[in-house]
């Protein structure tokens, strides 16, 4: 009877073990996609703020170019 209980016991623990086990290893995925996703998050907002900074750059390019042709339109 005792002997019985105690094979109880122990299924029991060794199930609880397997599921904290399985919770344990569902975290750490979890932890990892989200670490993954702020990864890409963080270069996507790189990429986008290098092409401002492009369109930017293109932008004043073609500004001081029409001020170089309206001053040579002056000439």
């Amino acid at each position: 009877m005792i002997r019985r209980v105690q094979a109880e016991q122990q299924k029991q623990e060794k199930k609880q073990q397997q599921k904290q086990q399985q919770q344990q290893e569902k975290q750490e995925q979890q932890e990892e996609q989200q670490q993954q996703l702020q990864q890409q998050e963080q270069l996507q907002q790189q990429e986008q703020l290098q092409q401002q900074e492009q369109l930017q750059q293109q932008e004043q390019q073609q500004q001081e170019q029409l001020q170089q042709e309206k001053q040579q339109q002056t000439e």
